[in-house]
């Protein structure tokens, strides 16, 4: 894998690695763009490493990597320095959102600031230091960790952060920039690549419904009574941002009553489809907008498009105190309705774009979906000066390739293969049962057998993954309460904070010697993906079927876009089945962490054993077992071993 990075960044090209858990992705991938970096044959100028993963447990094994890497390094040779940064928000007490300010340094002069600064910068070049450090320590001495750290990352080998930093546009060109960073001149590593798709897409998704309206109306009149009070203050008279601020008030009042009968003519229709969803035009809602806010200013812009760009530019002038941790809905809805109209107007004629209308939940709302990432994607590769995209399921990279837009000409798809002995990680397949919607009734009774059996029969803990939390609440209830284990029972809950999360996987480590937990989660959930069990602390696997995505607006429209681009058979693959089996090989890689770990795999789907859905797999140990009592005997036998 070293040599495959070295290979495709000395020529400025792109690595996609399906590597495994275990075989030390990490350093290899740190090593290829070291050597790459620090090469005056490829480039005279030292490239940035952006290496970036959503999972902060991941920025500490970076760190400790790159620590592990100095201490290789001979004296009298430079070390490899390294910055970690997170969102401002979990670096700073508190950010005033009127201002953009934090409190910090509150009461520090500013000759002492920049001195402090200063020092925490010097410290952090010095030596790789995990987040959580710069925060503690910044704190402790009224320094701002996230200012300090912004000062330091350009001037590092290393930057360790979120995608966003560079693949959600206004995040790019406010972060970038004010850190010394070109993205022209930055080697990118993304770790869980798998997930970057999906990372891209929600950077452009956003929701509204017919009640934004009525609170953006409140945020206005706190908004301007700041503004009122502040001009008082100075006494100079009314200004324009005041201004601009009731000509904005005026237009949202023309809108409330418009978007209440544009909403619910949508929800007429879309009871009438009998749907849970719809696609709707990004123009119509534009269209309304533009006409119920025709004649409201005494300056009207000439074109409907500029005089909904107008009052975006409005929309996004005002700014609320916000409460800490508040719910969404409690959060300025000048900015919410802003951003939804500008990425409406932005893609309003690009068939990789839907608005979607729905009222499954108790208010009617839109939401704006990005259907292909390469429209973001292809941009950064192609400006950035070479990457290597990782993960465990990854697979076929050859898709990812296609679907981020990574130029071809240019990439290397690697499949890696792990050392660790397949006998720890024997994988049964069942025959008898799916989660296929035409077949799941008839299935269930056994699903619940096949569970039990591994319960039963475990020496430990045990993970159950359900492909949905509908199907989670049918499975589980079986064995809630029934007293007929030793085995603890406990179930993922929807929206967990990861507080929950964290004590329920302490729990595992609690009551494994007392035992055993029987966990129960889904695929795709807080549970079956991120969380890292260590000390092999699961004994044993259930995936229930394939989490196949349910239909909706979206999926019809992902399929559609998909398959004008891919064709029908590719665009199948890639928009249902493989996404539903990489959930599947995204469960199968918690149990197994290092080589000594042993575990055993129940998948219950027969469907795994089509060739369609196996060829989506990499290559694995697979058992047949065809009935309950088998599975039983099975995982009887390996706990034996």
């Amino acid at each position: 894998m070293i040599a495959d990075g070295v290979r495709a960044l000395t020529s400025g090209g792109f690595l996609l690695a399906a590597a495994p858990t275990g075989i030390g992705k990490t350093a290899a991938a740190l090593a290829s763009a070291l050597h790459s970096s620090f090469d005056n044959h490829i480039s005279p100028d030292r490239a940035n490493i952006i290496f970036m993963t959503g999972r902060q447990s991941q920025h500490k094994i970076v760190v400790d990597t790159v620590r592990k890497i100095n201490n290789r390094i001979p004296d009298g040779f430079p070390k490899i320095s390294l910055v970690d940064i997170i969102g401002r928000e979990g670096m700073c007490d508190h950010v005033d959102k009127m201002t953009g300010k934090c409190d910090c340094e509150d009461g520090v002069v500013e000759e002492s600031r920049k001195s402090r600064r200063a020092d925490l910068r010097k410290k952090l070049l010095e030596d790789p230091k995990h987040v959580d450090w710069t925060v503690k320590y910044g704190r402790a001495r009224k320094i701002c960790p996230w200012a300090s750290a912004r000062l330091a990352a350009g001037h590092a080998d290393i930057l360790v952060c979120d995608y966003n930093h560079v693949f959600v546009e206004n995040i790019r060109e406010s972060s970038l920039p004010a850190m010394g960073i070109e993205l022209e001149n930055s080697i990118l590593i993304v770790d869980e690549a798998h997930n970057l798709p999906d990372r891209i897409r929600s950077g452009l998704e956003r929701r509204i419904t017919d009640q934004v309206f009525r609170r953006a109306l409140d945020n206005i009149a706190e908004y301007k009574g700041n503004l009122q009070r502040r001009d008082e203050s100075l006494d100079i008279g009314e200004s324009n941002e005041l201004l601009r601020a009731r000509g904005l008030e005026k237009q949202i009042i023309a809108l409330q009553e418009p978007m209440t009968e544009w909403f619910e003519r949508l929800k007429s229709e879309n009871n009438n489809t009998r749907g849970d969803d719809l696609r709707i035009s990004s123009n119509e809602l534009l269209d309304v907008i533009s006409k119920s806010t025709q004649g409201v200013l005494d300056e009207e812009e000439t074109t409907e498009i500029a005089r909904v760009s107008d009052m975006i530019d409005r929309l996004f002038s005002v700014i609320i105190d916000e409460e800490e941790d508040s719910e969404d809905e409690e959060q300025n809805d000048c900015t919410r309705i802003a951003e939804i109209l500008e990425i409406c107007i932005r893609y309003r004629n690009s068939p990789a774009f839907a608005l979607v209308f729905d009222h499954s939940l108790e208010q009617p709302r839109l939401t704006s979906h990005l259907l292909d990432p390469s429209l973001v994607g292809e941009e950064i590769f192609e400006t950035c000066r070479g990457a290597i995209l990782m993960s465990g399921t990854l697979f076929p990279p050859e898709m990812y390739s296609e679907v981020l837009g990574v130029p071809s000409e240019k990439s290397s798809c690697r499949i890696y293969s792990s050392d660790f002995p397949i006998a720890n990680r024997p994988v049964l397949i069942a025959n008898d049962v799916t989660s296929k919607f035409t077949e799941r009734e008839t299935s269930m009774s056994l699903i619940g057998e096949h569970v039990r059996a591994v319960i039963e029969n475990t020496k430990g803990n045990v993970a159950i993954f359900a492909p949905s939390y509908s199907m989670l609440e049918r499975v589980h209830s079986d064995f809630e309460n029934l007293g007929w284990s030793r085995k603890r029972i406990i179930k993922e809950e929807q929206r967990m904070s990861k507080r929950r999360v964290e004590g329920m996987i302490s729990t595992l480590y609690e009551q494994k010697d007392m035992g055993g937990v029987a966990i129960f989660g889904v695929l795709n959930g807080k549970l079956s993906e991120g969380v890292d069990y260590s000390d092999n602390i699961l004994d044993a696997l259930v995936c229930i079927g394939l989490p196949m995505a349910p239909p909706s607006a979206k999926q019809d429209a992902l399929m559609e876009y998909f398959t004008d681009k891919f064709g029908r058979s590719r665009a199948w693959k890639y928009v249902s089945l493989q996404p539903a089996v990489n959930s599947v090989l995204q469960a199968l890689g918690r149990p197994i962490r290092k080589k000594e770990d042993r575990a055993i795999i129940v998948l219950l789907e027969k469907r795994m054993l089509e060739r369609r859905v196996s060829d989506c797999m990499p290559k694995m140990m697979k058992i047949q077992t065809s009935k309950p009592s088998r599975t039983a005997e099975r995982v009887r036998s390996f706990f034996e071993i």
